[in-house]
């Protein structure tokens, strides 16, 4: 204005304005009629002060072609504008220079232009790339979340169809016993008890499963408390209570009662069903089966058997997905995920797991957890 170019300044204060409408547009979310505005206006203005100015705005006219091709995905409103852009963009460039409505601008105030027009296409470009980033950062990380998700819920089911097949097979070894008539009558009675033990017992493992199951629908958490060792071990026990008579196995148990652990309960039961099921597994019919507890600085327990035993290549590969699991004494067939489960769980509660095996000398895994802090009137008091 003082410089005599009042039409361009009286545009300058257009542009002004429409930056302030722009800003209001966004405060009251009207994001679409904030870009129609700033866009359609823009193109006017920066077309109209570069034919009869001359004074570089055909720089910004750029600014408007990359951020309609960054926000938009539409073909048409891309294609469209990029064709408008380009016809006012040559129409400036090679309009004569003689035309124009006021004095001519300065050239300082063109480089000026120029120079700010190009750096705002750098931070611009620069901008949506971070957002881009982020954005794909962000997606990351719920695929990630969702992978995560999904192997939980595939060890969660593969933690209940373990738990529950165990006295599913017994229940179903009773029954067909009962169809073949091999219990004497006088010795049904006796028989139909075990069974109302083994389904009560099968309630219990179920309540206890869907339990945990609902407490980690967001994700196996580890949650350690401090807590007794011996009684998780009778509740192994109890579990596999038909298997062990049925095979005639004999169980060592050495637990002292003061063992206490600092882990998380439901996963060292986890742990040690899945290896006590694989010593019972791979236990010859009358065998034995040593279950022992020591406490050091940690406690470290021993779960050993004396049956089938593996070879050096099946150890290489025993706590991998590309590990082959074998038959059991009695026929059972593994899936393999138990002793993979028996990892995570031991190192999520800082342990570590051990194994040592021969061809038909047996295998002993042990297991290291950190010391808890409890007594036998604490764990009474608890439950």
């Amino acid at each position: 204005m003082v410089q005599g170019r009042h039409v361009l300044a009286a545009l300058n204060a257009a542009t002004t304005c429409i930056s302030v409408l722009v800003l209001i547009f966004h405060k009251y979310r009207m994001y679409l009629s904030a870009r129609l505005v700033l866009i359609c206006t823009s193109i006017f203005i920066y077309t109209f002060t570069g034919v009869y100015f001359h004074n570089g705005s055909e720089y910004f006219l750029l600014n408007i072609l990359f951020i309609v091709i960054l926000i938009y995905d539409n073909k048409w409103i891309v294609g469209s504008v990029s064709l408008l852009v380009i016809t006012a963009f040559m129409l400036i460039v090679f309009m004569p220079r003689s035309w124009y409505l006021a004095p001519p601008v300065p050239a300082e105030r063109i480089w000026a232009n120029v120079a700010v027009s190009l750096i705002f296409i750098v931070v611009a470009l620069s901008f949506f790339k971070h957002i881009q980033s982020d954005y794909q950062r962000e997606i990351e990380q719920q695929h990630q979340a969702l992978v995560s998700m999904n192997k939980d819920k595939e060890k969660l089911f593969s933690i209940v169809a373990h738990d529950i097949r165990s006295p599913l097979a017994t229940l179903e070894s009773l029954l067909d016993m009962f169809r073949r008539g091999q219990y004497p009558r006088n010795d049904m009675e006796e028989a139909a008890d075990m069974l109302y033990k083994k389904v009560s017992q099968l309630g219990v493992t179920l309540d206890n499963m869907l339990r945990w199951s609902t407490r980690s629908m967001k994700g196996i958490q580890t949650r350690p408390r401090h807590f007794l060792l011996a009684p998780v071990v009778t509740e192994v026990l109890l579990f596999f209570e038909g298997i062990i008579q049925q095979k005639q196995i004999r169980v060592d148990l050495q637990i002292p009662v003061t063992a206490a652990l600092y882990a998380d309960r439901d996963q060292v039961s986890v742990i040690l069903r899945n290896l006590f099921s694989n010593a019972l597994k791979f236990s010859y019919p009358g065998g034995n089966i040593e279950l022992i507890a020591e406490i050091t600085d940690e406690i470290v327990i021993t779960v050993t058997d004396y049956g089938v035993g593996m070879s050096a290549q099946q150890l290489s590969t025993l706590f991998t997905s590309h590990q082959h699991p074998g038959y059991g004494t009695g026929g059972e067939r593994g899936t393999g995920l138990g002793l993979l489960l028996c990892r995570e769980f031991t190192e999520q509660n800082d342990g570590v797991i051990k194994v040592k095996s021969h061809p038909e000398s047996g295998t002993s895994f042990t297991l290291h957890f950190v010391k808890g802090d409890f007594s036998p009137e604490d764990d009474a008091a608890f439950n």
